[in-house]
């Protein structure tokens, strides 16, 4: 029975996981594919490290070229990571009619499109389910599991990191700062955290699940991200106490064939599933016009989570090479983008704001709002003995993005408002 040959781009954790279950479960994956799935070679910075796990070091190269050019090799994984250096390596085995299992979300988020154009030209297989949500089978299920429905909202926490800090924040009533060093300590944050901690990563994550639930091409500047660095833990209690927990939420929608997508700190009810995702765990809520509300759940990263979902994609390679159908499930965006203008983007709002502590403040307040015809749903003044002016809380109904800039404009000069303290997104 004729092996199946891989050649594993990159021996970091995701490939030292990749190797481990591949090398570990053999007799279950010959059982789903009728054939021994090997991997031929693997791609190391240094071949002369000492590894944690058995390999043959006649397997190790230091030349990428060497796996993507050689005709004995069926499918590529690549687990190295990069975008420049990466691209051209995906590209050419692809010309060479390799197919090819990625993890890599930088990648496809700047460069999906063209690579999946390039497979379906060449009848090869893409796969990228570990690119998003590390173990959850999100990818897939947008694939093939709403193939029939149309989608109308994805909203997720997609990056564990965030996730992370913002628990701790609202368990412990900890600083952003104290969080921050002590998952850099774990490992949980990098030593500059700036693509979690400022939305990019799940920026990223979002421009993927939004070409695929939509079927069109999102680029990564059409996602509005913000991202923690300005979450105080005043902001937290106050959530709390208004029944809210914090959430770095990527979220796309879709109304009337246009579209939004951003990722941003937001106030989620605690009645809504999403807001008792704590830790490193993701969560991805996909809202189908047909089936409802779903919600899909778990490990977000690390070693084997992740490595799972690239072993997975890389058993639906060898199936369909199995049943020639490779090339013939690629999802090419084919809908027209057409963006949300700032009037057609509305939400619920909360607002903090530090004014002065006198008589006929509010009225000036509520007369701004209803100038640019924002209602309220709620207004709370807060007292803080730790803040000499007054705190006013306010939760507005659904508004416009436009109305909302105009109102916050409009503070700006409004003399009886000292600062406008936190501006969030409410959900649920």
């Amino acid at each position: 029975m004729k092996p199946v040959k891989v050649g594993l781009l990159g021996l970091g954790t995701v490939g030292t996981g990749v190797v481990r279950i591949v090398q570990g479960h053999q007799e279950d994956l010959r059982s789903q594919v009728g054939s021994p799935i090997q991997i031929e070679k693997i791609l190391v910075k240094d071949a002369n490290k000492v590894r944690n796990i058995p390999i043959d070091p006649g397997k190790l190269t230091e030349d990428a070229w060497e796996i993507i050019r050689d005709p004995e090799i069926d499918v590529i994984v690549e687990v190295m990571g990069g975008v420049d250096s990466t691209k051209p390596y995906i590209l050419e085995a692809l010309e060479r009619g390799k197919h090819v299992v990625t993890a890599n979300k930088d990648l496809m988020a700047l460069h999906g499109p063209e690579i999946l154009a390039k497979a379906q030209q060449h009848q090869c297989d893409v796969m990228y389910e570990a690119s998003v949500a590390g173990g959850i089978p999100i990818i897939r299920t947008l694939i093939e599991g709403f193939s029939s429905d149309r989608i109308l909202k994805i909203m997720g926490i997609v990056n564990g990191t965030t996730n992370y800090i913002l628990t701790k924040m609202s368990q412990e009533g900890a600083s952003y700062e104290d969080v921050l060093k002590e998952a850099q300590q774990l490992g949980y944050a990098e030593a500059d955290p700036t693509s979690d901690v400022e939305g990019l990563d799940a920026a990223r994550k979002m421009a993927i699940l939004a070409t695929l639930g939509f079927r069109t091409e999102v680029a990564l500047e059409d996602v509005d991200v913000r991202g923690i660095s300005g979450v105080s833990k005043e902001d937290i209690m106050y959530a709390k106490r208004l029944g809210y927990e914090v959430k770095l939420l990527g979220i796309a929608e879709r109304q009337d064939e246009h579209i939004s997508i951003s990722v941003q700190p937001t106030m989620v009810k605690f009645s809504h599933p999403i807001a008792s995702v704590n830790g490193v765990f993701n969560a991805v809520y996909v809202h189908g016009e047909a089936v409802g509300e779903t919600m899909f759940y778990g490990a977000g990263a690390g070693e084997l989570p992740t490595a799972t979902s690239v072993v997975a994609d890389l058993v639906a390679v060898v199936k369909n090479l199995k049943l020639g159908v490779n090339g013939q499930k690629t999802m090419v965006p084919y809908n027209e983008k057409k963006l949300k203008s700032d009037e057609q983007i509305a939400c619920k709002n909360f607002l903090l704001l530090h004014v002065e502590d006198k008589a006929g403040v509010l009225a000036q307040i509520t007369q701004v709002f209803a100038e640019y015809e924002v209602s309220l749903a709620s207004v709370l003044q807060q007292p803080n003995a730790d803040n000499p002016d007054a705190e006013i809380i306010i939760i507005t109904h659904d508004a416009s993005k436009a109305s909302m800039d105009k109102v916050l404009k409009h503070f700006e000069r409004l003399g009886v408002i000292r600062k406008v303290k936190s501006v969030y997104r409410v959900e649920g």
